[in-house]
């Protein structure tokens, strides 16, 4: 069935290739779009277009199917096009005439797009939700470990002296600028487009504000033109969303494959977060790590891949914007994946004290010893001579008390501020 379709004469082939995996995807809208064919049932009751007793046979039916989906049973067979012609079919089948009746003032266009951004609204809150689990792992492993220092390192060189409380911590508040992404999205997602029907509105006297709180948007798209253009656009401001978390927990697990490495074994895992070789007996893999980075690299590529889908498309609704959907549905359940096993396998991490000892560190003491000759009153250049030329003629000699001064400094994480931060854009 075809909400479109006026003859069964649609080429299979033509069929098969233009429906693509929509059967699939739209498992995920299905009680989306009951919810919102609920709110525009009630919308048609108030003006007019339904009687109550229409209303109350329709709003039966619809919660009917919504359970089935709730309930794992609902499926949308071959026969259908998608979920938008499938609870149409239900509800046509049970109640004649009165079934019928539920697409007045509405386009499968605005149904997608209502659904999808109901849809998009209550991921984005889900994938808050577990952004703040890692950030409060996170947390917790920095004020654990603010006491151990650890080697930072520019251009792959050995730097400064950093710690592991300012390591955990850096990823924490990064996940906090995830977090403002993820708020603009919602945003853009919180504008309702439902009556905007095909991009050019309706003749019927459809109440959009009615449909607006009844469907708990904050916000109506009140240019019918701008709701169909909106199709796109809704996705693609998640994508920029996850892309950005991706970004964090890409670099998070660079970091975590290149602290375990033997040359270094800052950092180390018990054996069943690690995987093995097929003949080397000895190897402590951390594919689990090097999986979130790629899986996060191709998340990061989904805007981009947006801009390219879109980037020739007039205004109104062109078939290739049903491209969205798929890809931005799996992003979504990749990125929570990847937020759920970081949060899973990072709270498991050993790391190794007294790091800086070693005496390939010695000189990540230089810029601490170049400042406390300045703090004697030495000018800052002449401080930063005297000390490059202790370190060409093998003469430098890193402060014990300044290592030990250091851990009060570094250890000034602002973990309690960084709390406050989070929790005011959650």
């Amino acid at each position: 069935m075809k909400l479109w379709n006026k003859d069964d004469i649609l080429d299979k082939k033509i069929e098969k290739f233009t429906v693509g995996k929509d059967r699939i995807n739209d498992l995920y809208l299905a009680k989306y779009d009951v919810k919102a064919s609920i709110a525009h049932a009630k919308m048609l009751n108030k003006v007019g277009v339904l009687k109550s007793n229409e209303l109350k046979l329709l709003e039966y039916e619809l919660n009917q199917i919504k359970q089935e989906i709730m309930d794992g049973k609902f499926e949308i067979e071959n026969k259908f096009e998608d979920v938008h012609s499938k609870i149409e079919s239900i509800l046509t089948n049970k109640l004649g005439e009165v079934g019928k009746k539920i697409h007045t003032g509405r386009s499968r266009n605005d149904q997608v797009l209502v659904a999808t951004q109901l849809y998009l609204k209550d991921e984005i809150n889900e994938i808050k939700s577990l952004t703040k689990k890692l950030f409060n792992v996170l947390m917790k492993l920095s004020e654990t470990n603010k006491d151990h220092l650890l080697p930072g390192y520019t251009h792959l060189q050995v730097a400064m002296p950093s710690s592991f409380g300012l390591w955990f911590s850096a990823y924490a508040e990064s996940l906090i600028d995830d977090v403002m992404y993820l708020n603009t999205a919602f945003k853009i997602n919180d504008q309702n487009p439902l009556g905007s029907a095909a991009g050019y509105g309706s003749s019927f006297n459809i109440d959009r504000d009615y449909t607006t709180k009844e469907l708990g948007f904050n916000e109506l798209k009140y240019n019918v033109v701008s709701s169909q253009m909106s199709r796109g656009k809704v996705e693609k401001s998640v994508a920029i969303a996850i892309g950005s978390i991706a970004s964090t927990l890409s670099k998070l697990s660079s970091d975590i494959c290149f602290y375990m490495s033997q040359e270094l074994n800052f950092i180390s895992f018990p054996e069943q977060i690690t995987t093995g070789s097929s003949i080397m007996p000895h190897k402590k893999n951390p594919d689990v790590f090097e999986l979130i980075r790629g899986k996060c690299n191709m998340i990061q590529s989904l805007a981009n891949e947006f801009n390219h889908i879109s980037i020739n498309l007039f205004s109104g609704y062109h078939r290739d914007l049903q491209l969205f959907k798929g890809k931005i549905i799996e992003s979504i359940n990749e990125i929570k994946n990847c937020l759920e096993i970081t949060s899973y396998t990072i709270e498991k991490i050993k790391i190794r004290k007294n790091i800086l000892d070693d005496e390939k560190y010695k000189y990540i003491f230089s810029v601490e010893n170049l400042n406390n000759l300045v703090s004697s009153g030495m000018a800052f250049r002449d401080a930063y001579t005297t000390i490059s030329n202790e370190i060409k003629s093998g003469n430098f000699k890193p402060d014990k008390i300044i290592n030990h001064k250091l851990k009060g400094s570094i250890n000034n994480l602002c973990l309690t501020e960084i709390k406050i931060k989070m929790n005011k854009f959650m």
